[in-house]
C-alpha cells in the first residue's frame, strides 16, 4: 500500500481547470457541489499523485467511489442505457408473444363455441361459457379441447346447455387424468 502524499493547491487547481470545474462522474459543479481531487487509481492500490491519475470529483462521488478502482464501480450511464434498451426490447417481445397467444386463444374460443353451438357467432354465446372455454385452452393443448368439443357435439343432441356441460366434464376429466 502506498503512503498518501498531500496534493498542493497548485496541482488541485490544475486538475480542476483541466476538468472545467465539473465532477467527471456526475457533472455537478460549484456552487451546488464541493469539488475534490480523486485518484483514478486509488493510492491504496498503488496510485500516484501524477496529474494523469487525478480527476475532479464532487464530494458525494468521491466518497461513494472510495478506494475502489473504476473498473469496480457501477456501470456507466451508456452501459445502463444499453441494458435498459435490451430489457425494453425483451419486454416488447414478450408482450407481443402474449398478445399473439391471447388472439389465438380468442380465435380458438370462438371456433370451439361454433362446434358446441353452430351459428353462435351470429346469435351469441353465453359469456361465462366463453370464459370457461378460454380457461381450458390456457390449461390444455388446443387439439385436446377441440376433441372434447367434437365429442360433446356428437354425443349430446339436446340443448346447447347440456352439450356445454358435457364438454366441460370431458375437459375436467382430461385435466385430472393429466395431473395423475
Amino acid at each position: 500500500m502506498s503512503a498518501r502524499k498531500s496534493l498542493g493547491k497548485k496541482l488541485r487547481f490544475e486538475v480542476f481547470k483541466r476538468d472545467g470545474f465539473t465532477c467527471q462522474y456526475c457533472g455537478s459543479h460549484p456552487p451546488a457541489a464541493i469539488l475534490q481531487v480523486d485518484h483514478v487509481h486509488p493510492v491504496a492500490e498503488g496510485g500516484t499523485n501524477d496529474i494523469d491519475n487525478l480527476i475532479t470529483s464532487c464530494d458525494g462521488c468521491n466518497q461513494g467511489k472510495g478506494a475502489r478502482l473504476l473498473s469496480d464501480s457501477p456501470p456507466s450511464l451508456a452501459e445502463r442505457s444499453e441494458e435498459l434498451r435490451e430489457r425494453e426490447d425483451q419486454i416488447k417481445g414478450y408482450t407481443s408473444i402474449l398478445r399473439e397467444r391471447a388472439a389465438r386463444i380468442e380465435d380458438e374460443t370462438w371456433q370451439l363455441a361454433e362446434i358446441l353451438s353452430p351459428g353462435c357467432s351470429d346469435s351469441g354465446f353465453d359469456r361465462r361459457n366463453l370464459l370457461s372455454i378460454k380457461q381450458f385452452l390456457e390449461r390444455m393443448p388446443g387439439w385436446l379441447v377441440i376433441e372434447a368439443a367434437e365429442m360433446a357435439y356428437s354425443r349430446i343432441h339436446g340443448s346447447d346447455y347440456q352439450r356445454f356441460r358435457y364438454f366441460c366434464g370431458i375437459c375436467w376429466k382430461k385435466l385430472r387424468d393429466a395431473d395423475g
